[in-house]
């Protein structure tokens, strides 16, 4: 078989739009029995659309309906955000292929040096004309949220608060 690893650049995307065609990738590749996997780079730069008072009160309000050992556990840093949101559009508790799909996919901080510029072989970029649009009007980067809900922003800003 020939699998292919797509590349997404999470850069002025949207983040339910993203999450949702990465979905259906991982999910049509699992259900034909391929391994085809993702790699999301730059999660930190993607984008929620809407004013930043009220997705921020959104974040908080996910993240504090955990417990600290029983959850639901809401994660804090901006790849695992982008992480479950893609989760939460596979079938991760009801079937094996949600389950399998998701460990296909990674997402990154930045973009690992290996993946900027040309792409490796096996590595192709992934499709992603129909959800780039022009940035919202009212949008808040994940990096942002992420720094809200008080995780290390010096990881993706390179030392600064």
């Amino acid at each position: 078989m020939d699998d292919t690893t797509y590349v997404f650049d999470a850069d002025g995307l949207v983040l339910g739009r993203l999450a949702s065609t990465v979905a259906d990738i991982l999910l049509k590749s699992a259900r034909a029995g391929n391994s085809d996997k993702v790699v999301i780079v730059n999660s930190e730069k993607a984008v929620v659309s809407g004013k930043a008072t009220s997705v921020f009160a959104t974040y908080h309000t996910k993240y504090e309906l955990n417990h600290a050992r029983k959850g639901p556990f809401f994660p804090r840093m901006p790849d695992m955000i982008l992480k479950r949101s893609v989760r939460g559009m596979l079938p991760y508790q009801a079937k094996s292929s949600g389950r399998r799909a998701l460990r296909n996919l990674r997402v990154e901080i930045g973009c690992p040096s290996h993946l900027s510029g040309d792409l490796p072989e096996g590595h192709a970029q992934g499709d992603d004309s129909k959800i780039r649009r022009s940035l919202p009007q009212r949008f808040v980067r994940l990096g942002e949220i992420s720094a809200n809900l008080g995780a290390p922003a010096h990881r993706w800003n390179g030392g600064e608060q």
